[in-house]
């Protein structure tokens, strides 16, 4: 098990830190935009964007390559990686409604990650404590796809927030 915090510092960047150690970040061009960019701390970059109508469905890409793609559906985000040409699929739910709660599960159900999102209305920046289980620490890419999880739920709170203001 392991314990992350994702900090945002103004609204377009979250930057991951476990054990006081920066994992990446997540860096947005705009605010809240479909975009992103993912830098880890060696240097990788990777870029996230909308595909499909409407955008509904966002991948993640190494240069050409689709590594990730995630998109909204009925029972959460549906994520799909496709590391070393292995495809593996994950479910992100928020954890009742409403909620500051999210996790992550595999195929088989099982919880691999809980991130609960802490909001500081005073200057719209977020906070978010993630904790993982050993399955989810097993994962060769765990680092890109705990990043990606930010945008998934940032996704899902602009998502939800625009349906519900209007």
């Amino acid at each position: 098990m392991a314990n992350y915090i994702a900090n945002s510092t103004n609204s377009l960047s979250f930057y991951l830190n476990s054990d006081n150690e920066k994992i990446g970040e997540l860096i947005y061009k705009k605010w809240y935009a479909s975009n992103a960019e993912i830098k880890l701390t060696n240097g990788d970059t990777f870029q996230m964007k909308p595909k499909g109508i409407w955008n509904s469905k966002i991948e993640l890409k190494d240069g050409e390559k689709t590594i990730l793609e995630f998109k909204l559906g009925w029972s959460g985000i549906l994520i799909k990686t496709f590391f070393n040409d292995n495809e593996e699929s994950y479910l992100l739910r928020m954890k009742g409604f409403p909620s500051n709660k999210f996790t992550l599960t595999d195929i088989e159900k099982r919880e691999l990650l809980v991130a609960v999102m802490d909001t500081k209305l005073h200057n719209l920046n977020y906070k978010y404590a993630i904790n993982t289980t050993d399955e989810f620490e097993s994962i060769a890419n765990k680092d890109i796809i705990a990043l990606s999880l930010l945008h998934c739920i940032n996704y899902y709170i602009n998502i939800t927030t625009i349906i519900t203001v209007t």
